[in-house]
């Protein structure tokens, strides 16, 4: 039983497939839960902002988690989301932090599924909480066609 399910999310298809994996297994268990996004070197270079422009990643940031949290919330699923920036830690560690002290019975990630020299030269948050998690990790790989606003 999940009482609690945590699920990091970043705006990619994968994590869209995350929350809804989230979604489907905490409805019928009466599960909670937490959407957590930590605003990274990644976001700020995706996003096209120099480092002057944190309030306006963190104000996208933080919609993206109410979009998130509100598709939970319609399912009938209670949610709190969670919002960092990488300085309190790497992405990986402030999931296993949040994992650790929110008591979260599982972590659902998604994952692009990159391979070879894609996941060498990037590295991959996803294996790194994987790794580091005292819970189990549900892995979910996003398939063609989802839409990134989910998630």
């Amino acid at each position: 039983m999940y009482r609690r399910i945590l699920v990091p999310i970043d705006g990619s298809p994968a994590s869209a497939q995350g929350v809804a994996e989230a979604i489907r297994l905490a409805r019928p268990m009466g599960s909670r839960v937490r959407l957590l996004h930590a605003i990274d070197d990644l976001s700020v270079s995706r996003a096209g902002y120099a480092h002057d422009g944190a309030p306006q990643l963190r104000a996208e940031a933080a919609r993206m988690l109410a979009r998130s949290a509100e598709r939970v919330r319609r399912a009938g699923i209670e949610v709190d989301t969670v919002l960092y920036n990488e300085t309190d830690g790497t992405v990986a560690s402030l999931v296993a932090d949040e994992a650790r002290g929110w008591h979260a019975d599982l972590i659902i990630a998604g994952t692009r599924g990159r391979r070879g020299l894609g996941q060498l030269l990037l590295g991959s948050s996803t294996e790194r909480i994987v790794r580091g998690s005292s819970v189990p990790v549900l892995l979910v790989h996003a398939g063609g066609g989802e839409q990134a606003d989910a998630g």
